[in-house]
């Protein structure tokens, strides 16, 4: 001790002990935020945490008339094990709705998910302030459509009675068809998805842009960094945490690529074009009453999100980023 030098001894006691605190007292302090929490707590529990223990009928042949209430017809109901599951993979229907629902997922991820980043970046370089809230207002709108209302405008703008196909005809144009073409319909969810959710999904995008420094900016630019060079070196690394936890929950939700903008067009292109995991079980659960190859489907999706999450998160950590959770 003697061969410590004082003024590090002094600094040692000066430093101030880190008490640990008691759960009690932990409550006592933050009991404000927790009572805020307590919906929040609920509506998960309610609509999320009880529901999810019905994954157990994807084990059974499930009947929901034995019994005089929903717990008869769990308890009541015939135990079969994995026989929803070997009825699911030995079936085509059901892998071609996955091949369908991650073609999709791999063609959204490409052409659509970059576009809410650019239009983020487009809009934060708009100085006036009026144009940018105009900006804003027109491409969060269609957000609030409905599916039925957007597969409708569509329809009378590309529909072979539409608006630019029959304008095009008069003036002597061939429009190809658009709207009931099995070909095209990757294209043409992919258009209705971005004219739809593409404004909307900037807002986060737009947050973290806010959060860079400015300073960053003009120092850059001081230095004669062009608006390329600060893209590159400040926006960009700036937006990368961001993207990155994005692009983890949409990975998680691959096989969860929407249910009404695919019911709402299957009959017009066909089962082999928009049958996808959503409408799989809808058509070949719920429609004839195969409850439990419906629920054998849907845990299916939930575990196959759940290793997709869990993988890219690892990746994540690989690069040196949080992800959507800290590594521990």
């Amino acid at each position: 001790m003697s061969a410590i030098p004082s003024v590090f001894r002094k600094a040692a006691r000066s430093e101030p002990v880190r008490q640990q605190l008691t759960v009690r007292a932990r409550l006592r302090r933050d009991w404000p935020l927790l009572l805020m929490c307590v919906p929040a707590m609920g509506l998960l529990l309610v609509f999320h945490y009880i529901p999810a223990l019905g994954n157990v009928i994807a084990f059974q042949d499930y009947n929901p008339y034995v019994g005089d209430n929903p717990l008869e017809a769990f308890l009541y109901s015939e135990w079969i094990g994995f026989g929803n599951f070997e009825y699911l993979f030995t079936t085509s229907a059901f892998w071609d709705a996955v091949r369908n629902t991650l073609t999709i997922t791999a063609f959204q991820l490409i052409f659509y998910f970059p576009i809410p980043i650019a239009l983020a970046m487009l809009l934060n370089s708009i100085l006036s302030p009026r144009i940018r809230s105009l900006v804003q207002s027109v491409v969060y709108l269609p957000h609030f459509f409905s599916w039925v209302l957007v597969v409708s405008l569509f329809q009378m703008m590309f529909g072979g009675a539409g608006l630019i196909v029959q304008t095009a005809g008069q003036a002597g144009f061939t429009v190809p068809d658009i709207m009931t073409n099995p070909d095209t319909f990757l294209f043409l969810i992919t258009a209705q998805s971005l004219w739809k959710d593409a404004g909307w999904g900037m807002i986060v995008f737009l947050a973290a842009l806010a959060a860079i420094d400015t300073n960053l900016y003009e120092a850059a630019a001081a230095d004669g960094a062009g608006r390329w060079r600060r893209l590159w070196h400040i926006t960009l690394p700036g937006l990368r945490p961001v993207i990155i936890l994005l692009l983890i929950l949409r990975l998680g939700d691959a096989l969860n690529v929407g249910f009404e903008q695919f019911v709402l067009q299957r009959e017009a292109v066909g089962r082999d074009a928009a049958e996808v995991l959503d409408t799989y079980v809808y058509y070949q659960g719920i429609a004839v009453q195969q409850w439990g190859v419906g629920a054998a489907a849907g845990l299916f999706k939930a575990v196959v999100g759940l290793l997709l999450i869990v993988g890219a998160n690892k990746v994540a950590h690989r690069f040196g980023e949080q992800g959507i959770y800290s590594k521990s």
